[in-house]
């Protein structure tokens, strides 16, 4: 993932004005310093403005990639990101409103930062007038002293101040409370917002709704040291329409790195959006203008059936994040799975995503008789239940009609020498891997 997104991203929406007007109609602003005057700052000549994001896991997830696109909205309004990956602060950790964190050691955060830097660029241009910058809090953080810190930094807090902010507050109390270490995150981020207004002219820094706390750190440190006012805009926590958290699928954080979730699972979860939802989602994740998502949103009211919206969703954030070519592989798997594509053209890992929600079997190579691979797979209770199967033309491997109860699977029909694709009827699926002993 280190090559910029290679979408035709429309740059200027003909509906609005100015990229705040538009910000607001993708209802990407939930909380914000002075309105009126970050509407004018970003109609106007080119700021330097910022994002961070602490690598305490290996990779980005869905709540990251509203604050990657929002960044690559306002670049291609003119402005210049800093794309931030916290070397120190990924060190400490955000307070979570539950418990504390389990740090992690050095060289497994050094390790993060690059796999995060890697997804950062993806999505920013790094080239042209405006290009993007990386930036990374353990230069200016590293080389400070303690006492450095607290005579130049610390100073600035009130203590009174601190244990107000929201994560804060719910660590104080719960029974685990909170330690020192994440209760300084807060002046730690807002440093950051100092050293970038410092080394950068930074006026606007970003992210979510749940750090407004961290994001007027900074705001407050850079005007009671510098004297000057800068931005602050908080984009809200994006939810499902029936109240449930926005980017879980069966308690698992929807990741960005297709090893930790792969395109078709990607693809799938988009595709499995709430009618409800379709329009919200369309508006944030993607970029396509706003007479083309009303439209969606309509056909998504009017025909429900067709999915429209759903597929268009799934389609342009897969995409985004995968790449085209990973998103067309994982369109043609979902049609091969029942029978409207050719299963062998599928790479090993497409299939194997495709199929891991399925029922499943191991067998040795004894045991490839029609009738035994649909015992074991699941798809028929009995032996006599699975001649039935074959004796009324339901039984397919890899989409092929087994009409001989008594046929064997060669060797040669095994998918990647090793898989079968089973089915019963038209929807009924199974895979089988046929083990090497």
């Amino acid at each position: 993932m280190s090559q910029l997104i290679d979408l035709d991203i429309q740059q200027n929406d003909p509906s609005f004005a100015n990229v705040w007007q538009e910000l607001k109609w993708r209802g990407l602003v939930h909380v914000s310093t002075d309105e009126a005057e970050l509407e004018k700052l970003l109609a106007g000549d080119p700021i330097t403005y910022y994002c961070g994001f602490d690598p305490t896991a290996p990779s980005l997830h869905l709540g990251n990639l509203v604050q990657l696109l929002l960044m690559r909205r306002i670049q291609l309004a003119g402005h210049n990101p800093l794309g931030l990956v916290g070397g120190s602060t990924g060190l400490i950790g955000d307070p979570r409103p539950t418990a504390e964190r389990t740090l992690n050691t050095k060289d497994t955060v050094t390790e993060w930062v690059g796999y995060l830097q890697a997804q950062v660029r993806r999505f920013l241009s790094f080239d042209g007038a405006n290009a993007a910058r990386m930036v990374n809090n353990l230069d200016w953080t590293a080389p400070l002293s303690a006492i450095d810190f607290l005579r130049e930094i610390g100073k600035h807090y009130r203590v009174g101040t601190m244990l107000r902010k929201d994560a804060v507050a719910s660590r104080l109390g719960s029974d685990e409370g909170i330690s020192y270490t994440e209760f300084s995150y807060q002046i730690l981020q807002g440093m950051d917002y100092l050293q970038l207004f410092r080394d950068y002219g930074c006026a606007l820094q970003t992210g979510g709704s749940d750090q407004w706390g961290n994001l007027t750190s900074g705001t407050e440190l850079i005007r009671k040291v510098e004297g000057k006012h800068v931005h602050a805009l908080g984009t809200p926590l994006i939810t499902n329409s029936d109240g449930t958290k926005f980017g879980k699928s069966e308690g698992n954080a929807i990741w960005l790195d297709p090893e930790m979730c792969s395109p078709y699972a990607f693809y799938q979860f988009w595709l499995n959006t709430a009618d409800a939802d379709v329009a919200a989602r369309l508006k944030v994740f993607t970029f396509l203008g706003r007479a083309e998502i009303e439209a969606l949103e309509l056909s998504v009211a009017e025909r429900p059936f067709a999915r429209e919206g759903q597929r268009k969703l799934a389609y342009d954030v897969t995409s985004l994040v995968h790449g085209v070519d990973a998103t067309e592989k994982v369109i043609a798997a979902s049609a091969a799975l029942f029978g409207n594509g050719d299963l062998t053209e599928l790479d090993e890992s497409t299939l194997k995503a495709a199929t891991s929600e399925l029922p499943s079997a191991t067998v040795d190579a004894s045991g490839l008789g029609i009738i035994d691979l649909l015992v074991a797979s699941g798809l028929s209770e009995s032996k006599s239940a699975a001649r039935r199967t074959v004796g009324e033309g339901g039984a397919y491997v890899n989409n092929a009609k087994v009409s001989d109860p008594d046929a064997v699977i060669e060797s040669g029909q095994l998918l990647h020498g090793r898989y079968l694709l089973l089915r019963r009827g038209k929807k009924n699926l199974a895979t089988v891997e046929v083990s090497a002993s």
